[in-house]
């Protein structure tokens, strides 16, 4: 017995054709080099993710009398903003959840769509249950973000689209949160076009699904850490762990200079902004986590609701891990010409000087010594290699490249 009805997912495409766009599949050429990929680009929908998907559909479910009582939910942003354009544009009150450590621009763009915000010190887990206490105490309908079939059918047609708009299709990797976004769309894929894989992605500072399909229960972390904020769970809802272990072939997980790298490629490759969750599968694509070689895979970018102030932080991360931006610290003697000659040799090589720091020689050095701490921009770590190399030659004594 499927947990998930086709019809119930066909039904949810008929009512969100009312309001949700149809993302395009992007085929992209440089984003691996063992596999043919496709970006099914949700970072474009309406509010800037998927979430408005399973937001208005449930929304729309809701009888004439819930609508009156109003809506709650809790979010870490992007649910919150679906939630809050469904409720606007069903004419019912909204009250949102949101973890205090929520990105300001998701916070406010949930403002901005008329819902009743409450900010709650700690993670999704603890907005949740602030969000639950005030469901008891008020009578309204909670719209959970992921553990709801309503929810989950919504998400199932993107996987409608993407059988759609690419015929052959290998596999599609899902980034995980909760769990509802690859549950919809596993559930779809499994019954149209079984033969084709599902994979699933955490951020390995919050892989509570991935914990939880390795023991086969449902595993609650005590806590979670990355600037993935959309996909930062400490537990997974019963119906998506459900719908997990049935429907999805594989877990991986990759690190936050992974994500943050894969955030940096969208940008520069396919001019794509991505929010870090956003941006999970296509890590795994980048860095050979999926064991597939030769295949056309689908990496559905969930979200592109990144904050701007995190944005400059993820990309000199990103910068730092694929040896774009490199640090060096060379014992020199302190007399003119110095940093001039070092200089030269940097840039015979190519490579850009943005910050030199000087510092005369300290405690057991020799007086004459000093240290001149040099960050560059460079092509990658090979680049970088060289130059160490030409400056190892001309006698310069390298004392740290820290990366």
């Amino acid at each position: 017995m499927e947990l998930l009805s086709l019809s119930t997912v066909y039904d949810a495409k008929k009512v969100l054709s009312k309001i949700a766009r149809k993302t395009v599949l992007i085929h992209c050429k440089y984003l691996s080099d063992t596999n043919n990929i496709y970006l099914k680009s949700e970072n474009l929908q309406l509010t800037g993710s998927f979430k408005l998907r399973g937001a208005y559909y449930k929304i729309s479910k809701l009888s004439p009398e819930q609508k009156q009582k109003g809506v709650i939910a809790c979010s870490a942003g992007n649910h919150a903003q679906g939630v809050a354009l469904a409720s606007r544009e069903n004419n019912i009150k909204a009250t949102i959840f949101i973890p205090a450590t929520a990105p300001i621009s998701k916070v406010e763009a949930t403002r901005s769509y008329g819902a009743d915000i409450r900010l709650i010190d700690g993670v999704y887990d603890d907005a949740y249950q602030e969000a639950v206490k005030f469901q008891k105490e008020t009578d309204g309908v909670f719209i959970h973000p992921f553990d709801d079939i309503d929810v989950i059918a919504g998400q199932g047609t993107i996987a409608l689209e993407i059988l759609e708009q690419l015929d052959n299709i290998d596999a599609v990797v899902v980034p995980i949160g909760g769990g509802g976004l690859i549950s919809g769309v596993a559930a779809v894929i499994k019954q149209i076009k079984p033969d084709c894989k599902v994979y699933g992605v955490q951020a390995a500072g919050a892989d509570s699904m991935f914990e939880s399909i390795k023991v086969h229960q449902r595993t609650e972390l005590a806590h979670v850490n990355t600037f993935a904020d959309g996909t930062a769970v400490k537990l997974p809802g019963e119906l998506t762990y459900n719908f997990c272990e049935k429907y999805v072939d594989e877990i991986v997980t990759v690190t936050e200079d992974e994500i943050a790298s894969a955030v940096l490629a969208l940008m520069e490759k396919q001019k794509l902004v991505s929010e870090g969750a956003g941006a999970l599968s296509v890590a795994a694509c980048m860095f050979n986590k999926i064991p597939l070689q030769n295949k056309n895979i689908v990496c559905l970018v969930s979200g592109g609701n990144i904050d701007v102030n995190i944005l400059s932080r993820v990309i000199n991360r990103a910068l730092l891990k694929t040896g774009r931006l490199c640090n060096m610290t060379i014992e020199l003697l302190d007399k003119p010409g110095q940093l001039r000659d070092v200089s030269t040799i940097i840039a015979q090589y190519g490579a850009n000087v943005i910050r030199v720091r000087h510092n005369q020689g300290g405690e057991g050095t020799d007086i004459n010594d000093c240290y001149l701490k040099i960050s560059m921009e460079t092509r990658n770590f090979e680049h970088f290699e060289t130059i160490k190399n030409a400056l190892i030659e001309k006698g310069y004594n390298i004392l740290s490249t820290k990366q």
